[in-house]
């Protein structure tokens, strides 16, 4: 996989896009805006977990689709859910004859039920496709699921800091073990990444998305940390519900979980004080990522009818917020007191 396009350049796409960059690959970002500017005259630069910066100028940043066209090995999807529909339509062209999509979207993706067998196959997600307009242009061979770990922040236009985590388990959709997925866990390993190849991408999916659809949204309620929620009682007791609730609409689409839901929310605790994306894009006043993180969630449970009582309200009141805050224009975060 020689030429390599990642659509997005914030927390995720930026680091990705760093560390393969780093590692000799030839990297394009498709960005907009300040992104676009500062890495056209400055690159990238990544500052690593331990503090230690490390920058690269071989990089390439464009907004031009059209005058790309099949030139990409791999194209990886660094978005947001919400974000996907504005750029879908454009990606197939990037790709060369025999080149494939990675995904790195939280949540349920667009795609779960696709070459999913069983009598849900086929079955459209909503909250993450309300259009079914990504499904129709991203066609499901050519996709290669990802589940991402790590936790980093955009800095400011260019600049990315990675927080902890290295892990990108990659699938393909039908669980083989074909080449070309071997191909990408290879090059991700390569960049410095721990990518396992997965026979079931699914159940990775559900287990980061466990903590996902609890975490975030409590966060962003409350203004508080990973180790706040998990460390106040109440919370912590709130967090467990939805999981237990989650795990309820899992079982029913055959996943199992590989850890228990103490050791999920003992995870979360260890990583401090830092603040979920939700919590993140809410104090920037940027769109939070809901459906496809809690709203996928609720739409499951509908699906398999299954009980959701305390995610159901949790999904309530962050869509009354995020709508408080469209309609006023705002963001919210909590200042100190002079």
């Amino acid at each position: 996989m020689q030429k390599i396009a990642i659509i997005g350049a914030g927390a995720i796409g930026g680091l990705v896009g760093a560390r393969l960059a780093l590692a000799g690959s030839d990297v394009t970002f498709f960005v907009r805006g300040a992104n676009l500017t500062a890495i056209r005259e400055n690159g990238i630069e990544l500052i690593e977990h331990d503090g230690s910066a490390r920058a690269t100028k071989r990089v390439h940043a464009t907004d031009d689709y059209a005058g790309h066209a099949g030139q990409f090995d791999l194209v990886i999807l660094a978005m947001k859910a919400h974000q996907l529909e504005a750029v879908a339509a454009q990606v197939p062209a990037l790709l060369s004859p025999t080149g494939v999509i990675v995904t790195m979207q939280n949540g349920i993706p667009f795609w779960y039920f696709q070459k999913h067998g069983g009598e849900y196959a086929g079955t459209p997600v909503r909250s993450a496709d309300p259009g079914g307009t990504v499904m129709a242009a991203l066609p499901a061979e050519r996709i290669i699921g990802c589940v991402v770990y790590p936790a980093s922040e955009l800095l400011r236009p260019g600049v990315i800091q990675h927080i902890e985590g290295d892990r990108f388990p990659v699938g393909e959709l039908d669980g083989s073990t074909s080449e070309r997925v071997q191909q990408v866990a290879a090059l991700l390993a390569h960049a410095g990444f721990k990518a396992p190849v997965l026979d079931n991408i699914r159940a990775e999916i559900w287990l980061k998305l466990w903590g996902n659809l609890t975490f975030n949204p409590i966060s962003s309620l409350s203004h508080s940390t990973l180790v706040d929620i998990c460390q106040y009682p109440l919370s912590r007791e709130l967090a467990a519900a939805m999981m237990t609730e989650a795990q309820a609409v899992a079982h029913k689409l055959g996943i199992e979980f590989r850890v228990s839901l103490e050791k999920r929310i003992a995870g979360a605790e260890k990583v401090g004080k830092h603040k979920t994306s939700m919590l993140q894009d809410i104090e920037a006043g940027r769109a939070p990522e809901i459906d496809a993180l809690v709203g996928s969630v609720v739409e499951l449970a509908r699906l398999t009818n299954t009980p959701t009582p305390h995610i159901d309200t949790v999904y309530a009141l962050v869509k009354l917020l995020e709508k408080t805050m469209g309609e006023q224009k705002a963001q919210l975060s909590l200042q100190p007191l002079t």
